[in-house]
C-alpha cells in the first residue's frame, strides 16, 4: 500500500512524525505536507502565487518526501498532479495539534487535506488529537493506525471520508470507539480585546475546549466523554431534500 501523508501543522510537526512511524507498518509512506504551519486555513488553495517545493529528509537521512509552500489542499492536490509517480492507495492528514470536531471541521487545514483526497476518489481520513497540556503523539499515532485498519478492512467505496478524534491521553485510555455525526452547535469562541504600545486596539481570539456539553450525540459529545470518535463526512453541500420544492417555484415570472 502507497500512502499520501500530510497535515496542517508543518512537515516538521511532531504529530505528523509519529503518526509516519505508525503509518510504515501499512506500507510505504511519501510525506508532502505544508513548509509551515496552517492551522485554520480551511480549504483554501494557492492562485497567485507559486508553489515552491523541497524534499526533506527522515531523521534517518532517508527520503521522507516535500514541503510545499502552501495549504494543505495544495499539498494534496500538488502530490497527485505532478511529485507521486502514481496516484497513492489511501491519504492520511494528521495528526492535528487539537481536535477537529463539530464545526471546527469547517475550518480545518486537517480535514481539507483529507477532503481534498476525497475530491481525487481516494479513501482519506484526518486524525486529530485533543487539546492538552501535553501532546502523546505516539499514543495517539497507534490509535489513529488501529482505527484506520478497520476502515480499510471494511473496502469502503473510493473516495470516502472519515474524520477521527483522539482524546487527549492525560484523561487516562480512550473509553472505546464511538461513530457519531458531526456536532452542529458552536461552542468555545470568544474575543479577548487588548491593545499594543502604540495604542492600537486589536483583538486575539480565544478558544476553550468543550466539557459536559448536554443534547444529543455527537462527535463534540463523545470525544469529551473520553471516546475516540469516527464520523464519516463528505463533502457535497446541497440541500437534496429542498431540490424539488425550489423547481416547483415560478423562476420565471
Amino acid at each position: 500500500m502507497h500512502i499520501l501523508l500530510t497535515n496542517d501543522d508543518g512537515v516538521f510537526a511532531p504529530g505528523l512524525r509519529a503518526l509516519r512511524k505508525e503509518l510504515l507498518k501499512l506500507g510505504e509512506v511519501t510525506v508532502v505536507a505544508p513548509a509551515l504551519e496552517q492551522s485554520g486555513v480551511a480549504h483554501t488553495i494557492t492562485l497567485l502565487n507559486p508553489l515552491v517545493v523541497k524534499q526533506v529528509d527522515a531523521e534517518d537521512g532517508t527520503n521522507l518526501g516535500w514541503s510545499v509552500e502552501g495549504s494543505p489542499a495544495d499539498c494534496v492536490k500538488l502530490a497527485i498532479c505532478e511529485l507521486l509517480s502514481r496516484p497513492p492507495d489511501l491519504i492520511v492528514s494528521g495528526i492535528n495539534s487539537g481536535s477537529n470536531a463539530g464545526i471546527n471541521v469547517l475550518y480545518s487545514g486537517t480535514v481539507a487535506a483529507a477532503v481534498e483526497g476525497a475530491f481525487f476518489k481516494i479513501t482519506s481520513v484526518a486524525v486529530s488529537l485533543e487539546l492538552a497540556e501535553h501532546f502523546d503523539y505516539p499514543y495517539a499515532a497507534k490509535h489513529a493506525v488501529k482505527i484506520i485498519e478497520k476502515i480499510l478492512a471494511s473496502k469502503p467505496a473510493n473516495g470516502s471520508l472519515f474524520n477521527v478524534n483522539i482524546p487527549a491521553h492525560s484523561r487516562g485510555e480512550a473509553k472505546g470507539v464511538k461513530v457519531v455525526p458531526m456536532g452542529l452547535g458552536r461552542y468555545g469562541e470568544g474575543f479577548e480585546r487588548r491593545q499594543d504600545p502604540r495604542g492600537r486596539t486589536y483583538y486575539w481570539m480565544t478558544y476553550n475546549p468543550p466539557y459536559n456539553i448536554q443534547g444529543p450525540e455527537t462527535d463534540v459529545t463523545s470525544l469529551s466523554e473520553g471516546y475516540i470518535t469516527v464520523t464519516p463526512l463528505h463533502f457535497d453541500l446541497t440541500r437534496h431534500d429542498l431540490l424539488g420544492q425550489l423547481r416547483d417555484w415560478k423562476w420565471g415570472e
